[in-house]
This record gives structure tokens, C-alpha cells and sequence, in this order.
């Protein structure tokens, strides 16, 4: 275990934030490194990853999404490497290097793996399935408050993943050297379409909530013009092709094999966070 400050970049984001809150109720001292925190830390802005890595022996990366974030992350691990950084864990995606990969999404996710695996730090990755958090946080949070999933996702399944889960696989890693040189894919415990997931959103808040397919282009061309990036929603597109052509259709057993029990299921996520109101 140890016993100097483990740096974590994204340390207010869905997995961060959750692995910040587990290391601090163990004792061990962290380090978080934001564009927004008080240490300041920027993917894109080169001049803020010396500083935000002073010192640090462990880190979790939890990087961007689109491909060129991912690319700078992969060119910091190996400056930080190289500047004494000697273990670090990485927040991948599931699928990565798998058999059929004919996504752009993954390429980038892979480019980032192995500038990990060659920066010269001891690794672990982990490769989550999609985040259940993404409909209670993210995006399509505000979908679901509205009642419509509006998503380009056809009728492709995905075994949704519990972020707590994530965080605690992660924490895992990051405190247990045996760890090192493993790679963690994730899910959840069953497959879920996005008009089942509407279906069980429905249910846990006793609204109607529907699932709208959309086409890729549709998609892209709402986002923008609700102020994404075009780089960002492409980039989402990609990431919801996989669900749409079948490719994640199947479950993955890394929260048991790392934590010895089942990861939580859909329903159970669902129902504990109506109750907290973020719907209403």
C-alpha cells in the first residue's frame, strides 16, 4: 500500500470523485488535479501536468473521451513516467483490442493503452462497460428528467455498470501491487437495451419515460446545437455505434474477479436513485 499521495486527474467526474471519497475514508492522502481544483491540471494545456505530478509515485487517470484527449493522455503518462510517476491506473473502455474492432473510438482507447503499457510505470487498466451514472449526471440526465431518450443506439444492448463498482475495482487496484500488469474489463450484471432501460426508468420513477431511436447523424447534429463540441459529439456517436452494431451484447466478470462479488444490478441503481430526488 501506499503510503505518499495518490494523484487523481478528473478527481470531480463520475469515477473520480467516487475513488477520492474511498481513499480519503482509508487514511491515504490524495492529491486532486483539475482545470477546476486547487491544484490545477488541464489535458490540453501541457504546461499544468509537471506541476499537477510533483512528487507522485501512484495516479488514476480517468481521460476525455475523444481521441484527442486521449492521445495527451497517453503523452502524459509517459512524461510523468519518466519524471518518477511509478504506478498508475487507467480508465480504458470495454472492448478495447477485442476481436471485430472496427471503431475509430477504440483505436484512440488502444493508442492510450499501450503508451501506458510502454511508459515504463507499472499499470492497471480498467475497462468499464457504459456508466449507469451517465443517466443520473450526464447528458442524458437531462433525457430522462424530459421523458425521452434520444439516443442513436438502435436496438443494441449494453450491461450498464454501477460507477461505485468502477471506484471500488479501482481503489482496489491502486492499493494492492498485485494488481499491476492486469487488465479489468467490467459490466454489470445483464444486458439492457436503451427501451429496457426506459422501461425500468419508468418504473423506479413512476413516469413515462420513452426511448427515441435516433440516426448517427441525428444525433451529432443535436448535440452541437445544444453547445457540444462537434469533436464531443462525434466522439459519443462512435461510443454508441458499438451498442448499435451488437458488439457489447455480452457481460464481462472483472468486479467479481478483483472484488469477489457480483456488481449491482440495474433495477437496484435505478430504484436507490429516484429515491435521492435527481429526477423530480
Amino acid at each position: 500500500m501506499t503510503t505518499t499521495p495518490i494523484l487523481i486527474l478528473g478527481g470531480a467526474g463520475k469515477t473520480g470523485r467516487h475513488v477520492a471519497k474511498r481513499l480519503r475514508a482509508r487514511g491515504v492522502p490524495i492529491r486532486l488535479a483539475s482545470r477546476s481544483s486547487e491544484q490545477r491540471f488541464d489535458w490540453y494545456d501541457e504546461s499544468t501536468w509537471t506541476p499537477a505530478a510533483a512528487g507522485m509515485d501512484t495516479a488514476y487517470l480517468a481521460p476525455p473521451v475523444d481521441p484527442p484527449g486521449l492521445a495527451q493522455a497517453g503523452r502524459f503518462v509517459q512524461q510523468a513516467a519518466a519524471n518518477g510517476l511509478r504506478r498508475v491506473v487507467v480508465l480504458s473502455g470495454r472492448g478495447v483490442g477485442g476481436p471485430g474492432r472496427d471503431f475509430a473510438v477504440y483505436d484512440a482507447q488502444l493508442d492510450l493503452e499501450s503508451a501506458v503499457k510502454d511508459s515504463g510505470a507499472a499499470w492497471t487498466i480498467v475497462r468499464p462497460a457504459w456508466f449507469m451514472q451517465n443517466l443520473s449526471e450526464d447528458f442524458m440526465h437531462g433525457q430522462v428528467v424530459a421523458g425521452e431518450l434520444r439516443l442513436p443506439a438502435g436496438d443494441g444492448a449494453e450491461p450498464w455498470i454501477d460507477t461505485e463498482d468502477i471506484a471500488d475495482v479501482t481503489v482496489t487496484a491502486l492499493l494492492d501491487e498485485k494488481h499491476a500488469g492486469q487488465t479489468y474489463s467490467l459490466s454489470g450484471p445483464r444486458t439492457l437495451t436503451l427501451a429496457e432501460v426506459a422501461a425500468e426508468l419508468s418504473a423506479a420513477t413512476g413516469r413515462q419515460i420513452r426511448y427515441v431511436a435516433l440516426e448517427p447523424a441525428e444525433h451529432v447534429a443535436e448535440l452541437v446545437g445544444y453547445g457540444a463540441s462537434r469533436a464531443e459529439a462525434e466522439a459519443l456517436r462512435d461510443l454508441f455505434a458499438v451498442i448499435r452494431n451488437h458488439r457489447s451484447e455480452y457481460l464481462s466478470d472483472g468486479v467479481r474477479e478483483v472484488l469477489g462479488r457480483r456488481p449491482r444490478d440495474f433495477t437496484d441503481w435505478a430504484r436507490g436513485t429516484a429515491r435521492t430526488g435527481v429526477w423530480s
